[in-house]
């Protein structure tokens, strides 16, 4: 296969033109190191190396003005808007800089198609004149209305200003630098009238552009070769020759001269394959597997090109590659945006662009657990990051000062000190955090620097970065405030990269489509030949309306999606083996729909299209519920709960699925505390059961009176707002729905205690037995040679009209039916039914072996989201004849026939031969 770049050369050879002396202009930098590595293939002896340059290199080179960045611009426009705008109606740099940006390319556009700028920005004007007439009649007009006009007005008034600003200063956009091109050409030519130039591979070209290459051509200083074949450009209607037939017919040196080239490329035989693929992820991984197929019939890959239509699939393809790929060459950067140090700065910027003296505690746990920062934060074989993150679990804080997280890490205030202290005062003094920062991080990577090579080199680059936001500020002074700065920041990250090493000229290469342009591969796979990708659609970010750009012959999207026809049908023409992948899944903004270009190939019918739809191999996994086989150790492990004591929560743990059990006993893992930002609902039950607790303690073996009950009432807000500061530690109660939840836990008690007034009123006598009362009892197991014991707390034992009644409080809702039992056998198997009965008549059965009770008793729940109930009491539901009989009483008989299904309970607990094995949830 031979190559554009070849063939151009080889015709300036066969016309005796002396490569050494000419110039060589091209679309980009990279295609002139392809353009030098060509030339020892068409000479056939020693020379000098041509010139060969870029066209922004030629451009800057005619215009004697420097480009600067897109950042500093910025600052150098906004030097000009402040000098032309009044200080009450100025816009903060942060305000600025979002619609600037706009103006900006604007500006650069008519520049780069020498559009006349008081025509246009007069006419843009007058647009918005007519356009909000309304507005502009009227004779009060608001100050909204004035400056909104004041500002279209102004438009030329701020071009003026700032190009002669800049032009002054020898520096420009590219618009500028351009248009100041064309303004020096004639100079440019009497200079230099007997050197050549040599325009290659162009083709969408600006009105700069057009006049700088015409003009060298009717001087015959220049010669320029174009790449379009024949199919697309004797097609009237083909997008990838809309600007080179339009050049061909425009240009008047084509009209006695001959139009170069138009080949025929296209039309030999092509392997094109289209692949619709699930997701960005998906083509990722397939691009792999291509490249693999690849390899095993071309092992170096040489002259094979991943074009990725979509940068953003440059690191999911960088982890798909196969292993044994020996050279690489990579054209796009890293993204600097990408590298953690990137998530690091963001979050500081976060936390610091609202000036406060608390920070939010999952934003500090965020920072303090990062890691770059955590190896800070252990000092002297103390992790205090660890320890920060633990007090404020511990103590429920959730706004935390930078004072007190250094009382939490006092060997670690310096760096405290970086993260957390002093940003608000000055912008100066955030950036020398920023690189102090940066600093403390290098000294500790520099403790192992032969394995933190790459976490240097990203240090370095954002040590450049704030080195360049440092002198943007210290030269323009527009940064006035931490959120400022932070806009001025991730504008200049949007634009670094961390460049790839490679062999440019070796192996396999991996590009952007812009990077494509005048290179040629046998073998090319391009990505995400989706609609709004390639191409990317009706995309229109610009003050100046559609009609406004058709009538000055700015270009639209559809020049843009001309452009990208172009560079893809390129790609196309000389390539032998194609492999098109596109996104079959519709993403938040694109994909989902193939690129026109596909079906446009398809109708073409010049090339057979092997179409195919990809999906990935997903293996059927069966879902196997978890077994846990019971060896010596774990039986060890039993024998020690059981020593211990089994309470009825673990019991009813165990009963709802053996894996819990097994992870809270015998693993002894535990939930871990979460900072409540509000209030979780054990939380209010503990309050609420720590009132009561308080209230009726000191009432154990009294016969309570309404009066006693209403002087409790007096206690209500003193006991909760005690037990809330106990719990919930230091969370605000105060406000939002912890206020709600609080004044629900004094509703809750306040409503117990009138349900208790009220059964007194009805003449019904309580005498309170036991609060709170702790049961532990030795059950005997023959079966067992270890001994088993129970235990438990019962929230209130008391007297009913003589009755005792063992009862739980429950914060949730319990209906009676919760409480009730028809079959035995039940009650240890289905946890939802019978929990509630199982815990209460296990407390019934501890106090009856432990002699507390006399038989008959009675068990219930008082379920204060159903307090109106009273007290839920158990029964067991006697289902025989045409209804079914409750008996409320707990009786010998009870105890005797939940005893037997408790024992079987435990002994299966305890049995080696049945594991635990995890239950359907």
């Amino acid at each position: 296969m031979t190559t554009f770049i070849f063939d151009v050369l080889n015709d300036l050879k066969n016309q005796n033109k002396n490569l050494s002396e000419l110039t060589f202009i091209l679309p980009s930098k990279r295609a002139g190191l392809f353009l030098k590595h060509q030339l020892y293939k068409v000479s056939n002896q020693t020379i000098f190396s041509p010139t060969i340059i870029s066209i922004e290199e030629f451009v800057e080179e005619l215009s004697q003005l420097q480009t600067i960045s897109n950042t500093e611009l910025l600052f150098e426009f906004y030097n000009t808007y402040i000098q032309l705008t009044k200080k009450e109606e100025t816009d903060t740099f942060e305000v600025f800089s979002k619609w600037a940006q706009i103006l900006l390319q604007d500006f650069n556009e008519i520049d780069r198609y020498l559009i006349p700028q008081k025509n246009i920005f007069n006419y843009l004007s007058a647009i918005k004149e007519i356009e909000n007439h309304h507005w502009s009649l009227e004779e009060n007009q608001t100050t909204f209305i004035k400056n909104y006009l004041s500002f279209w007005n102004k438009l030329l008034t701020y071009y003026t200003h700032f190009t002669q600003l800049l032009i002054g200063k020898k520096i420009g956009y590219q618009g500028l630098i351009y248009r100041a091109a064309v303004e020096n050409l004639k100079s440019y030519i009497q200079d230099n009238n007997k050197k050549q130039h040599v325009f290659l591979g162009f083709n969408a070209l600006n009105t700069c552009e057009e006049t700088i290459i015409q003009e060298l051509l009717q001087n015959n200083l220049a010669k320029v070769y174009w790449d379009i074949d024949a199919t697309f450009f004797n097609s009237a209607n083909h997008d990838a020759a809309l600007f080179t037939r339009q050049h061909q017919k425009n240009w008047t040196y084509f009209k006695n001269n001959p139009f170069q080239w138009i080949t025929t490329n296209y039309s030999k035989e092509k392997h094109i394959s289209t692949f619709g693929i699930p997701k960005n992820i998906g083509q990722a991984k397939y691009i792999g597997s291509l490249l693999k197929n690849l390899q095993n019939q071309n092992a170096s890959l040489q002259n094979t090109a991943v074009v990725l239509g979509d940068e953003n699939l440059l690191i999911p393809v960088l982890n798909a590659l196969p292993d044994n790929i020996d050279a690489l060459n990579i054209t796009m950067g890293f993204p600097l945006k990408s590298i953690p140090l990137a998530s690091l700065f963001e979050s500081l910027f976060y936390i610091h662009k609202t000036p406060s003296n608390t920070f939010y505690f999952k934003d500090v746990v965020n920072i303090i657990s990062h890691q770059f920062i955590r190896p800070l934060l252990f000092v002297e074989n103390t992790d205090y990051a660890s320890k920060i993150i633990e007090t404020i679990d511990a103590n429920n804080i959730i706004y935390v000062s930078a004072q007190r997280l250094k009382e939490m890490a006092p060997k670690s205030v310096s760096i405290i000190d970086i993260l957390f202290s002093n940003w608000d005062k000055s912008i100066d003094l955030a950036l020398n955090n920023c690189f102090q920062l940066i600093l403390s991080i290098k000294n500790h990577l520099d403790e192992n620097k032969a394995s933190q090579l790459l976490s240097l080199e990203y240090l370095f680059r954002f040590n450049a970065l704030f080195n360049e936001l440092s002198r943007l500020n210290s030269k323009y002074q527009h940064i006035k405030d931490i959120s400022a700065l932070f806009s001025i920041y991730k504008e200049l990250l949007s634009s670094e990269t961390l460049d790839f090493q490679g062999e440019p000229l070796q192996g396999l290469q991996i590009m952007g489509m812009l990077e494509s342009r005048v290179l040629d591969f046998e073998t090319v796979i391009i990505s995400s030949v989706n609609e709004g990708v390639l191409p990317s659609g009706k995309s229109n970010n610009s003050f100046i309306p559609f009609d406004v750009k058709l009538e000055n012959n700015l270009p639209t999207y559809k020049e843009k999606d001309a452009v990208y026809t172009y560079h893809f049908y390129r790609l196309l023409q000389r390539a032998k083996n194609i492999y098109i992948l596109y996104n079959t899944e519709a993403d938040v903004l694109t994909g989902g729909e193939k690129s026109r270009f596909i079906t446009q190939l398809e109708l073409e019918n010049i090339h057979k299209i092997n179409h195919q739809i990809i999906a990935p191999q997903v293996p059927v996994i069966e879902a196997s519920l978890q077994t846990i086989e019971k060896n010596d150790k774990l039986l060890e492990a039993l024998v020690d709960v059981a020593s211990k004591g089994f309470s009825p929560s673990s019991l009813t743990s165990y009963i709802r699925n053996p894996i819990d059990f097994y992870y809270q006993k015998i693993l002894k893992i535990k939930e871990h505390d979460d900072v409540e930002e509000t209030v979780a609902a054990n939380t209010l039950g503990t309050v609420v059961h720590n009132t009561l607790e308080d209230f009726y303690k000191p009432l154990i073996s009294t016969f309570i009176t309404p009066e006693i009950i209403k002087n409790l009432k007096a206690q209500i807000e003193e006991r909760v707002s005690f037990h809330f500061k106990n719990e919930y530690k230091e969370g605000d109660i105060t406000k939002g729905k912890n206020l709600i939840v609080f004044e629900i836990a004094k509703r809750y008690v306040s409503n117990f205690l009138d349900l208790e007034i009220q059964d007194l009123n009805a003449g019904n006598q309580i005498k309170i037995v036991a609060i709170e009362a702790n049961n532990e009892v030795l059950v005997n197991f023959p079966e067992l040679d270890f001994p088993v014991k129970l235990v438990g707390k019962v929230d209130r034992v008391d007297e009913h009209n003589g009755i005792l009644r063992i009862i739980d409080y429950k914060t949730g809702r319990v209906d009676q039916s919760h409480i009730e039992i028809v079959d035995w056998e039940a009650i240890t198997t289905d946890y939802k039914k019978y929990s509630k009965s199982f815990q209460v008549l296990t407390y019934a059965y501890m106090m009856h072996i432990m002699s507390h009770i006399k038989l008959p008793v009675e068990a219930g729940i008082i379920s204060f989201k159903n307090l109106n109930a009273g007290v839920l009491k158990f029964a067991k539901k006697d289902k025989s004849g045409n209804g079914a009989k409750k008996d409320f009483l707990i009786t010998k008989e009870t105890i005797d026939n939940f005893e037997v299904e408790l024992k079987k309970l435990i002994l299966e607990i305890c049995n080696p031969q049945i594991p635990f094995t995890e239950k359907e949830v």
